[in-house]
């Protein structure tokens, strides 16, 4: 079984932990980071256009690149400790959303957290990302609380209808 883990700073944790609540323990496990590559760019285009062209060693954006791919490798060694079985670690940079359907394709579950709205059930749990992953992803999708889930609410009474 192939199984791709979705590791986001903040909600990596629950993903783990689902690991071992819901795959077997001989499962292909891929830890997966993506970071996104709008922030370098950004800093790239802000040196470009505001600070000048003729001093490519100041550039912050190449400083960026670097602390984004280390707090990603960071998190990935953080998630692969807590798994405590083999596991590959995976590091991307792109469109998030994009590369983690990427990622899960030809996999058998792909695992992520809510990134949203967490205090609230319904779809503002989910952030963008998120939301683009799901309903997108090439295989069964497992989605995790990153928190004890909320208490569902008590659904109001139906309207009444009319009678015949």
């Amino acid at each position: 079984m192939g199984v791709v883990v979705w590791i986001v700073e903040g909600t990596w944790p629950a993903c783990v932990d689902a690991v071992g609540a819901h795959t077997p323990r001989g499962a292909d496990i891929v830890l997966l980071h993506v970071t996104p590559a709008d922030v370098p760019g950004a800093a790239h285009g802000a040196f470009a256009g505001l600070l000048g062209r003729g001093h490519p060693e100041r550039d912050p954006g190449t400083r960026v690149e670097h602390l984004a791919t280390a707090s990603g490798r960071r998190l990935l060694q953080e998630a692969a400790d807590r798994l405590g079985r083999p596991c590959t670690r995976t590091e991307r940079a792109g469109r998030v959303e994009r590369e983690v359907v990427a990622a899960a394709e030809g996999c058998e579950l792909l695992i992520l957290a809510r990134d949203g709205d967490r205090p609230h059930p319904g779809p503002h749990s989910l952030g963008p990302a998120a939301r683009f992953v799901v309903d997108h992803a090439p295989c069964p999708v497992l989605l995790v609380w990153p928190e004890e889930p909320p208490g569902l609410p008590t659904p109001s009474p139906p309207p009444p209808h009319p009678t015949a």
